[in-house]
């Protein structure tokens, strides 16, 4: 089955989700020459790719990988927060935007996980 006919056969969410990890992933690495090649901004980028393959192949072991991703964007978000609360507005709320984002596909994933069997 080529990409072209497993995405028009995606539901909205999970195509949603998939462009979320991609776009995630792509961010980061970008971020990374930029803040000076931080580990845990590497990880992430690196995880979130391998999350949106998974949800693209609809693999079983992405719910690992999704719990994974949840558990580290919470804390780095949460501890971003709150170490620049207030000293820079753009980032409060893109850090706030994308704690958000986690947890709302995090939650959808994990209920949607009988779909994503192979």
């Amino acid at each position: 089955m080529s990409i072209r006919s497993r995405l028009k056969m995606e539901n909205i969410g999970m195509l949603a989700a998939l462009a979320f990890y991609a776009i995630v992933g792509i961010v980061c690495f970008i971020m990374l020459p930029i803040a000076n090649f931080p580990p845990h901004i590497g990880i992430i980028g690196i995880l979130s790719l391998v999350t949106a393959y998974g949800l693209l192949r609809k693999r079983v072991w992405i719910i690992w990988f999704v719990a994974i991703l949840f558990f580290i964007a919470t804390t780095v978000s949460l501890y971003t927060m709150y170490i620049l609360l207030g000293k820079d507005l753009i980032l409060d709320i893109s850090m706030t935007a994308y704690l958000i984002l986690t947890w709302v596909f995090t939650a959808y994933t994990t209920t949607k996980r009988k779909t994503l069997q192979s």
